[in-house]
C-alpha cells in the first residue's frame, strides 16, 4: 500500500514538472486588517513566488524579509477605536443577525477604500503595467472585482472564511438553504423545521443586506475609481475564473459545490512543524500530564477582557493539575499562576503540533478550527463573533469539544470542561478520527491550490469549469419562468374547459326553462 501510494506521488510531481508553464506576473489583492486573513494566503503566495512567478503583493501586512519574486504594496491600516470595538464586541450580549451583518461590513467594506486611496496603487493603476492573473480576497471587496476587467486578466477569489450565499453568487455555486447553514447561525446540516426556518431568515437578510446595502455602496466605489469601466458590477461580480475556499467536508459537511469552487481548507499549514522555541518547549515538558494551549486569536485580545473575567480564568487554570500556555498581549498579568506562561505571541500551528499539548482552548475562528483538526487536538471553544459560534458547534456536534458561553461562564464551568475533554479519552480519539479524513486527500490543500491556480492560467481564465447560470437572470436560473408557464398552461385548459362547460349548463338550462314555457 506504502509503495503505491509512493509511485502516485512520483506520477503526480511528474505530471505537475510536465504541466508547468512560464512565469506569470500576478497582482494579489488584500486588504483585510485581519492577520489571521493574510495568513491563509501568505503560504500560497510564497510557493507561487518560489515556482518562479512574479508576485505584487497589495496588502497591509509586507514581508518581513524580502522574498525573491514577491513585491510588496503596503496599506497603512488606521488603528483608531480598534481597542474599543473589541472591547464592545466582547461586551455585547446578544447581537441580531442584522446587527452581525452591520458589524462586518463596518470591518470589511471601507478596507476596500484603504486600496483604491493608496498612491501606489493608483500609480499602478495608471501605468502600462500588465498581468497575467488577479487574486484577491473575496469578501465584501465587490469594487475591487474590476481589477481583473481593469488589466484583462482572469481572476481568482480566495475566501479564509470558507463560504456563503453571497460568496456562493461569484461562481453561481447553489446553496441549498435546506441543509447548508448560513455560517451566521448556529445551525448544522440536519435540521428541524424550526431550524430550517431560521437558517431561510439568515439567508434572506444576508443577501438582502448584500444587494441593498453593501453592493450599492460598492457600486459608488466602482463608479468613482474605475471611470472607464465598461462592465456592469453585476456582471463584474461574476467574471471570477476560480474560487479557493478555507473549508473541507471533513469537519463540517458535505455541499454541491461547482467545478471550479475548491476546498483547500489547510493550505495556509507548513507540514514540516518547527521547532518551538526553548522556554515553550521546557514548559511544555515540564508537565507531565501535558500541557494546554489558549488562544483567542489575533482580533480578541486577553488583555481587553474585563478584571473578573480574567480571574475566573486564571482561577480555573491554577486549579489545574496541566500547564497552560496563554497568548496574552501584555508582558505581565497580576495574580499569574504558576502554571501558566504568558507570552504575545505564540507559533501556534507548532505549539499545536507538539505531541504533549493536549488541548486547545480557542474562540473558534475558522483558522484554529483547522489547526486543530489538522494536529488532531480536543478544544474548548468559546466563541465570540460571527462564524465562530457555527465552527464551534461543529466541533461539538463531531464530538472532538465542548463549547462554553464566553459572555457569562464561571471559573467552575471552564475548569470542568477542560477537564472533562483532559480525562475523557473519546475527545481525542474522535480528534484523531477527524484529522485522519481531513488529511486523506488525493492532494495537499497547497498542491492543490498551486495546481488550479497554474491551470487557470494555462487555460487562459478556464472558461470551460464555469457554469452557464452566469448567464441567466435570476428568474431563468431558478426556472420560474418555465414553472410559471409549465403550470399556466394546464391551469388555462381546466379555466377554458369550466368555463366551456359552464356555458353548455347554462344553455340546455335556458333551452329547457324555454320549452316549459312554451
Amino acid at each position: 500500500m506504502c509503495a503505491i501510494k509512493c509511485i502516485a506521488i512520483v506520477v503526480w510531481i511528474l505530471m505537475c514538472s510536465l504541466n508547468s508553464l512560464e512565469s506569470a506576473k500576478i497582482l494579489a489583492v488584500h486588504p483585510i486588517p485581519g492577520p489571521s486573513h493574510y495568513m491563509f494566503i501568505q503560504s500560497y503566495l510564497k510557493r507561487l513566488a518560489a515556482r518562479g512567478h512574479e508576485i505584487t503583493s497589495v496588502s497591509p501586512f509586507p514581508q518581513k524579509t524580502p522574498i525573491k519574486n514577491i513585491r510588496d504594496l503596503t496599506l497603512q491600516i488606521d488603528k483608531s477605536g480598534h481597542k474599543e470595538r473589541i472591547i464592545n464586541l466582547i461586551e455585547e450580549a446578544y447581537e441580531s443577525k442584522l446587527d452581525q451583518l452591520k458589524r462586518v461590513r463596518d470591518y470589511v467594506t471601507s478596507s476596500s477604500l484603504l486600496v483604491l486611496r493608496n498612491e501606489e496603487f493608483q500609480k499602478l493603476l495608471r501605468s502600462d503595467e500588465q498581468f497575467d492573473l488577479i487574486i484577491i480576497e473575496v469578501f465584501c471587496q465587490d469594487s475591487l472585482y474590476a481589477l481583473g476587467q481593469h488589466f484583462r486578466a482572469p481572476m481568482i477569489g480566495v475566501s479564509p472564511f470558507s463560504t456563503d450565499v453571497v460568496i456562493d453568487e461569484l461562481v453561481d455555486n447553489t446553496s441549498p438553504v435546506a441543509y447548508v447553514p448560513a455560517p451566521s447561525g448556529t445551525n448544522l446540516d440536519r435540521m428541524n423545521f424550526w431550524q430550517r426556518l431560521d437558517n431561510l431568515y439568515a439567508y434572506t437578510i444576508e443577501l438582502l443586506y448584500n444587494h441593498l446595502v453593501i453592493i450599492p455602496e460598492q457600486q459608488r466605489y466602482y463608479e468613482t475609481y474605475f471611470p472607464n469601466a465598461t462592465m456592469r458590477l453585476t456582471d463584474v461580480r461574476k467574471d471570477f475564473s476560480l474560487l479557493l475556499l478555507n473549508q473541507h467536508y471533513s469537519f463540517s459537511w458535505p455541499r454541491p459545490l461547482v467545478p471550479n469552487a475548491i476546498e483547500v481548507a489547510g493550505m495556509h499549514i507548513d507540514h514540516k512543524p518547527s521547532k518551538i522555541p526553548d522556554d515553550m518547549e521546557a514548559f511544555i515538558n515540564a508537565s507531565p500530564r501535558g500541557a494546554i494551549y489558549f488562544s483567542m486569536g489575533s482580533n480578541i485580545k486577553s488583555e481587553f477582557l474585563p478584571k473578573h473575567k480574567l480571574q475566573d480564568i486564571m482561577n480555573a487554570f491554577a486549579s489545574l493539575p496541566v500547564n497552560v500556555l496563554w497568548k496574552f498581549e501584555k508582558t505581565d498579568l497580576v495574580g499569574k499562576p504558576k502554571n501558566v506562561y504568558i507570552n504575545k505571541w505564540f507559533p501556534q500551528s507548532d505549539i499545536l503540533a507538539h505531541p504533549k499539548v493536549k488541548l486547545f482552548i480557542t474562540h473558534g475562528g475558522m483558522h484554529s478550527l483547522i489547526e486543530a483538526v489538522h494536529y488532531g487536538k480536543p478544544i474548548v471553544g468559546m466563541p465570540v463573533f460571527y462564524d465562530q459560534y457555527l465552527n464551534v458547534e461543529k466541533a461539538v456536534s463531531k464530538g472532538f469539544g465542548l463549547a462554553l458561553n464566553f459572555r457569562n461562564f464561571t471559573s467552575a464551568e471552564l475548569r470542568d470542561a477542560i477537564l472533562e475533554v483532559l480525562n475523557n479519552p473519546k475527545y481525542t480519539e474522535l480528534a484523531r478520527e477527524i484529522s485522519a479524513t481531513f488529511h486523506d486527500r488525493p492532494m495537499k490543500p497547497l498542491d492543490a491550490a498551486i495546481y488550479w491556480t497554474e491551470y487557470v492560467l494555462r487555460h487562459k481564465g478556464a472558461p470551460q469549469m464555469r457554469v452557464a447560470a452566469r448567464h441567466l437572470n435570476f428568474l431563468q436560473r431558478h426556472s420560474v419562468d418555465t414553472v410559471v408557464v409549465l403550470f399556466a398552461i394546464p391551469l388555462l385548459l381546466i379555466l377554458l374547459i369550466t368555463r366551456l362547460i359552464l356555458v353548455i349548463f347554462r344553455g340546455k338550462d335556458y333551452v329547457s326553462k324555454k320549452l316549459k314555457h312554451e
